[in-house]
């Protein structure tokens, strides 16, 4: 394709395209999904309570979640409580050696907590551990010995 300039010259178009600013969107955008994966396999939110003593989830397992909204979750897809004890069972393996990771809102009631706990246990699942996190003791440690 040609056209003609101002002065009456005939010019060529130039038909090479530039993909240096593809190439820079297309990196940005791996940069940004590089570091928001890792946010989105947490999914929910739920505030912990906070004990004293915590220890550390060293093997993947089982998760159950029930959020503020008392909604329960098994991994990160929802579940029915009805449902719960059939989805828990997995098959091939003994229930009673099975562990599963409970994680609750701190807001949430503790019928609530208890009817989730009811489920996992019609599941004949017996190791139950309810994650926690840490309690900050900075000053708690200062007041020790007021009292002296």
């Amino acid at each position: 394709m040609a056209f003609t300039s101002n002065t009456g010259q005939t010019r060529t178009s130039l038909a090479e395209i530039n993909i240096t600013p593809l190439v820079d969107v297309v990196l940005v955008l791996l940069v940004i999904f590089m570091l928001t994966a890792p946010v989105l396999q947490s999914g929910i939110e739920v505030a912990v309570p906070k004990t004293r003593t915590v220890k550390q989830i060293t093997e993947p397992r089982m998760v159950l979640t029930i959020d503020r909204d008392q909604q329960i979750f098994l991994g990160d897809k929802p579940v029915n409580i009805h449902e719960l004890p059939d989805r828990l069972h997995q098959a091939g393996t003994d229930p009673s050696n099975q562990v599963i990771y409970l994680r609750a809102d701190e807001r949430v009631p503790f019928g609530a907590f208890a009817t989730v706990m009811d489920a996992v246990k019609q599941a004949g699942i017996t190791k139950i551990s309810v994650v926690t996190q840490p309690l900050d003791t900075k000053g708690i440690a200062g007041n020790s010995n007021s009292g002296q």
